[in-house]
């Protein structure tokens, strides 16, 4: 897209929806009578409404199946006769349920990802597929949060652990609510400050959640002994699953940094320098199994600005 093109985005999500089979792995691939095509489910954001929940979303509808996300894959951007249209894809998991016909989709098919990759009529989705078969579909992806906004450190009065959320960070702590539900979380932990708890206090209690407490991801402790924060982070992250971590602005852009760097990673590009870490935002963390004594290796990596208002992830 040129920066001379004021034509007007469509934006879109979708997803390499895949399940566990005798042979390995199956990929759902579906035809759309109004097209005659064979596409990996995706559809159109409605008002609203983010990513990460859109791509669920459209999965079920074109599915029937419930998907939990893992890691962002790309951005497919091609030109329609409205002006743009860009589709934003992550891998996902299916869980229960039960595909039924529709005016929209009249068949499912669950094919090895080679047999899928020769199904899918467009060129663009099979780079999608490529992108996906790179890495093992089972990664661990950390979600790691920044805390919502808080309101001026230099007009609180009294200990900054227990500075609150403002009106504007419990909205974004509402929205994060729905967008992390996207990638089924199953441990939620936070710096010890009201903040970072407040922030994921919602999503935890949406899944019956004790939230635990991760002194070394405070800003101060952090800086006393970086080497500890980080170590701590790759041991949640070894444990597997797909964990919710809350931190603050002055660690999570030097531990993402050095993860990126120690992994040999490219983080996405960010248009004034450095590593983006926004309040209400999240970075989706992958993991893979490393070397003995290593600990997991970052081999994927994309940040989600705050969901207020909802932009698209940038991958790395």
């Amino acid at each position: 897209m040129t920066s001379t093109d004021h034509r007007p985005v469509t934006r879109a999500a979708g997803a390499v929806l895949w399940r566990r089979a005798v042979a390995g792995i199956e990929i759902a691939v579906v035809h759309r009578p109004r097209y005659d095509d064979w596409s990996l489910p995706k559809g159109k954001l409605d008002s609203g409404e983010t990513v990460p929940v859109a791509a669920v979303r459209e999965v079920a509808e074109e599915t029937g199946s419930t998907a939990v996300l893992g890691r962002f894959l790309k951005r497919v951007e091609y030109r329609i006769a409205a002006g743009w249209k860009t589709v934003d894809y992550f891998s996902a998991r299916a869980e229960a349920g039960r595909f039924t016909p529709n005016a929209e989709v009249d068949e499912l098919r669950w094919l090895a990802p080679e047999q899928a990759a020769e199904l899918l009529s467009y060129q663009s989705e099979r780079g999608v597929l490529s992108t996906f078969t790179a890495l093992p579909p089972e990664l661990t992806t950390l979600l790691l949060v920044r805390h919502g906004k808080a309101g001026k450190r230099e007009e609180w009065v009294g200990d900054d652990d227990l500075r609150p959320l403002s009106d504007a960070g419990m909205r974004q702590a509402e929205a994060l609510r729905v967008l992390l539900r996207a990638f089924g979380p199953d441990r939620v932990l936070s710096a010890p400050r009201l903040r970072c708890v407040q922030t994921v206090q919602g999503i935890a209690g949406d899944l019956g959640l004790e939230i635990e407490h991760e002194p070394s991801l405070s800003e101060d402790r952090y800086w006393t002994d970086q080497g500890r924060g980080r170590a701590r982070v790759r041991e949640i992250a070894a444990e597997g699953g797909t964990p919710l971590v809350c931190s603050q602005g002055g660690v999570i852009p030097d531990m993402v940094t050095a993860f990126a760097e120690r992994d040999g990673l490219a983080l996405p590009e960010t248009k004034f320098g450095g590593v983006a870490s926004k309040k209400g935002s999240v970075w989706l963390l992958s993991f893979a199994p490393g070397e003995r004594g290593r600990g997991p290796r970052l081999v994927a990596a994309a940040y989600l600005p705050s969901p207020l208002p909802a932009p698209a992830p940038v991958k790395s």
